[in-house]
């Protein structure tokens, strides 16, 4: 019998991984041909943009929620409350937004539906912070992060690369409405652990010291607002590649639809492997210097490789899997943060994932929003350089990122050097 606990979940949690797999592989079907769908509707390629970076916009203010709303309510309320938003909204999104082809009706129901997903699954990581011992932390944040970039977009793309061309692009998003209920529902019913049942905040704390706290943490405490910025930027290039790299593969490079939703699907099946790999690395040889060198580094290299080899290779398919996969790879090297941002605020863990998970979803419409606003003017290689720049200020940013103890030896060290120069 494979033993849970020795790989990094916790046996209390375990149902919990599985359903948030499922419910963003829903969220996820969408991911790899959304944008395309709904130029070939008819709308331009500026309100498309707009759409994405409105969803980002409420993504980013969900995930601060998820963690403020989970010290409040405990997580598995806030779980529930993220599923029936995104179900409530892909309902009218379907049944209503697109088939009166009115923008106005796809901004308010796509982009309301933005609060839904980062409700259900970042709560579902507070309750896992919240329960996992520090010695296996970084392993059982790797195993969340292997959930989540599995359904979205890994097994979401390569589900969709299989199911638009069968059932159609409208249908197929019927579909995915299925897939996050019965993800949800997995996760909601069968995970009885009572800790995420019941508030994480201290007794008596208010609710609204609560919410600001979670807010004010970034700025009272330098290094989780650090954390936070650096997880802006971590999946900043993964949000904007959705919008037009679907477009780039397909009108550039030649690639079908079919052959760039099998390549983006390659990137975060390499992904969600590196979760892995890069929790238990960062357990090893330390949170802060994986995120520096096999993130931000990692990403900056990989970002220009994945641009320049395909323009120089065209359409070469091997090597488009190649670059796609390395990038997927470094992407995870971020993973550790999500157990590094808790320990720097050991008294105030809800409030430092709450800013975590800010910084999560200000990235889901940083990244919508380079593209809106610099594709025109500088193309795909100038984002392509503003994402990689990006990457490479996000390592330099590691250096603040310390844990009190570490902070407190760093102080000392300066005091001492003064002393004796003096």
């Amino acid at each position: 019998m494979l033993n849970l606990h020795r790989i990094g979940i916790p046996r209390a949690l375990a149902w919990g991984f599985l359903g948030v797999l499922i419910f963003m592989i829903g969220d996820g079907v969408e991911s790899g041909y959304l944008s395309p769908y709904l130029l070939d509707e008819g709308f331009p390629r500026s309100q498309v943009a707009l759409l994405f970076t409105v969803y980002g916009v409420t993504a980013s203010i969900a995930a601060w929620f998820s963690g403020a709303l989970s010290d409040l309510w405990g997580p598995r309320r806030v779980m529930l409350l993220g599923l029936c938003i995104w179900a409530a909204l892909q309902v009218f999104f379907l049944a209503v937004a697109i088939p009166a082809h009115s923008m106005g009706l796809l901004l308010t129901a796509y982009g309301l539906r933005g609060f839904g997903y980062p409700l259900f699954a970042y709560g579902f990581l507070i309750w896992v912070t919240a329960v996992t011992p520090p010695r296996r932390l970084g392993s059982a944040v790797g195993w969340f992060w292997f959930a989540f970039t599995g359904g979205l977009p890994t097994l979401g793309s390569l589900f969709a690369s299989f199911a638009v061309p069968w059932v159609g692009a409208y249908r197929t998003l019927w579909i995915s409405l299925a897939l996050v209920l019965a993800g949800g529902l997995i996760a909601l019913l069968l995970v009885r652990e009572p800790v995420g049942r019941s508030r994480l905040a201290p007794a008596g704390e208010r609710p609204v010291a609560t919410l600001l706290g979670s807010l004010a943490i970034v700025w009272r405490n330098p290094r989780i607002g650090a954390g936070a910025v650096v997880r802006s930027i971590n999946t900043a290039a993964q949000f904007g590649f959705l919008v037009f790299l679907p477009v780039f593969f397909t009108d550039t490079l030649g690639f079908s639809l079919a052959q760039w939703l099998r390549l983006l699907s390659a990137m975060f099946a390499t992904n969600i492997f590196f979760n892995l790999l890069f929790g238990v690395v960062g357990d090893r040889i330390g949170w802060r210097r994986t995120i520096a060198w096999c993130g931000g580094v990692g990403c900056a290299v990989t970002t220009l490789l994945l641009y320049y080899g395909t323009v120089a290779a065209g359409h070469n398919y091997p090597l488009a899997l190649l670059l796609v996969s390395l990038f997927g790879a470094t992407l995870a090297g971020y993973v550790p943060l999500s157990a590094l941002m808790p320990s720097m605020a050991p008294r105030h863990k809800g409030q430092a994932m709450s800013a975590l998970n800010l910084g999560a979803g200000v990235s889901t419409f940083l990244g919508p929003a380079i593209v809106g606003l610099f594709l025109g003017p500088l193309g795909v290689e100038g984002v392509m350089w503003i994402f990689a720049l990006l990457y490479a200020a996000s390592a330099v940013l590691t250096v603040f990122l310390t844990l009190p103890r570490e902070a407190a030896e760093t102080a000392a060290g300066a005091v001492a050097a003064r002393q004796s120069a003096a």
